[in-house]
């Protein structure tokens, strides 16, 4: 079986990722395959297709061709999940235009007990800035999106020494490239010895990391880290556990020289396997942190609470694996209500998700070279029945820049620069879905997100409802009407409205 994928020559690394994806795991191990070509026809119609303000606004239809291919198989030694499509776009007064979406992820264990590799890659649209028109539909035009292609590839050894431990040392390549605007390789070893239970219920857990970042735009960065992490059980439900360890990090920091001694303290609460909580409290070269991470499952109601204080970077977002209780919950509650686990994957992404435009919490994930402290809260609840499911996402992400916005320079203006040297972004998401009839599914999406510069005090507001209806016309077959209507204000000028309609047919062969 070959599948061929239509990628650009500038494209080889992700070229390389997804041959492994499809080729290297199969060619070890015999697994179940299905592959199914996929074709979606979509015709919509917007009152203002570059999200101008009123006085600029335009109508126009759209029609979009995007024929593509799903590839999955899910053995005990091989994992794979990939969707591609190519996003032919043309419109009644724009010019055509070709995209590309992929999300792939695999697992494979080559060598049982020794020897694995994760590969992911990723092609999709997003916009650059979290400030000025936010882009929610793939046929719109603004000026404020990039594609950005991202892939990792992770071998590693890994393997379990009776009455010492866990070995397990990892190779990681990872790249961000959003053409002229971001290019970032890291190359990162982790080395990790995980101990045995002693017999006196002390755990330990030992990591060793090393990681070099290549940025096109800055000088090669490289980021050490060792840490030590004691655990012990307090009572039948309740665990302490204590982590010290030193980090050293050579990027040129505007504030405290990004190394030094770091600890933690803190405890893990499981009454119930339905239950989990983990905090912590401890300190590091930029301050005091704080974690917490909270999940309470009913029979039909999933909650999270999570909390978390880090150093980041726009590739590194870019490149993290979200959460997926809140997605799982659903998957595992809807095997009888959606049968087939493709539609069941495609039908929780419409509704987890307003747009892949916004970050899976509803903000935004600017582009930028420079390194950030990051603090983000979010609250994410669930509740399903038979034929319904209501969902809520509340957040909050703040971030402070930690070196110079010279760096960004390409990215933004001269007058700017300084646009996010603190920002803080907060949304709420609501989302439900009624299953009509056997065929037939109703979903109504609302988003509200607000982005403010506490260092300019420019602050930008978005909000969208999205009401979708579909039906299952045949086996393979299936059609869907979306209504949108999308505000944006901003205290520095540029607010606009939009309306749109849009009919789809999808067809899986």
């Amino acid at each position: 079986m070959v599948i061929m994928i239509s990628l650009s020559p500038r494209d080889t690394p992700y070229r390389l990722t997804v041959l492994v994806l499809l080729t290297l795991p199969g060619a070890v191990v015999p697994a179940d395959w299905q592959v199914t070509p996929t074709l979606r026809l979509r015709e919509s119609y917007t009152d203002n297709m570059n999200l101008a303000p009123p006085a600029q606004a335009r109508g126009e239809f759209t029609t979009e061709v995007s024929p593509g291919i799903v590839v999955t198989t899910d053995g005990p030694r091989l994992k794979l999940a990939l969707s591609y499509s190519l996003q032919k776009i043309a419109s009644t007064r724009q010019a055509g235009r070709t995209s590309q979406v992929l999300d792939a992820s695999g697992h494979a264990e080559l060598l049982p007990d020794w020897l694995s590799i994760d590969a992911r890659s990723a092609i999709s649209e997003y916009n650059v800035s979290a400030f000025g028109p936010q882009q929610l539909d793939p046929s719109q035009v603004t000026g404020n999106t990039n594609t950005v292609h991202s892939n990792s590839i992770s071998p590693y050894l890994r393997h379990s020494f009776q009455g010492l431990g866990t070995l397990e040392l990892r190779h990681t390549e990872q790249r961000v490239d959003a053409g002229g605007l971001l290019d970032v390789r890291n190359s990162g070893t982790n080395l990790r010895l995980t101990g045995d239970d002693a017999g006196n219920g002390l755990n330990w857990n030992l990591s060793l990391d090393r990681t070099v970042v290549d940025d096109a735009a800055l000088p090669p960065v490289t980021m050490s880290d060792a840490a030590l992490t004691l655990s012990h059980p307090v009572g039948g439900s309740l665990s302490a556990f204590v982590t010290g360890g030193y980090e050293k990090k050579d990027y040129q920091s505007t504030s405290a020289q990004p190394q030094g001694n770091y600890w933690s303290a803190g405890g893990v609460w499981s009454p119930s396997p339905r239950t989990r909580v983990a905090a912590s409290l401890g300190r590091r070269y930029f301050g005091k942190t704080r974690t917490l991470d909270a999940a309470y499952r009913m029979r039909n109601m999933f909650w999270t609470l999570n909390y978390n204080e880090d150093i980041t970077t726009m590739h590194g977002e870019f490149l993290s694996i979200p959460p997926t209780g809140l997605s799982d919950f659903l998957y595992d509650l809807w095997a009888t209500r959606i049968p087939d686990p493709e539609t069941r994957r495609r039908t929780i992404k419409v509704f987890m998700a307003i747009s892949q435009m916004l970050g899976p919490d509803g903000n935004v994930n600017f582009f930028s070279h420079r390194y950030y402290l990051q603090k983000q809260l979010t609250l994410a609840t669930v509740y399903s029945t038979p034929r319904s499911a209501l969902g809520f996402n509340l957040s909050s992400t703040r971030r402070t820049a930690q070196t110079s916005n010279a760096i960004d320079s390409v990215l933004l203006g001269p007058d700017e620069l300084a646009l996010t040297d603190q920002t803080r972004q907060s949304a709420a998401q609501l989302g439900w879905s009624w299953r009509m009839s056997a065929r037939d599914n109703l979903t109504v999406s609302a988003s509200h997100n607000r982005v403010r510069s506490l260092t300019t005090g420019r602050a930008d507001r978005n909000s969208a409802v999205v009401l979708s209806l579909s039906r299952q016309l045949q086996s393979k077959v299936s059609a869907n009407v979306n209504l949108r209507h999308a505000r944006h204000s901003s205290n520095a000028g540029g607010d606009y409205r939009e309306n749109s309609v849009s009919a789809a047919l999808m067809v899986a062969f």
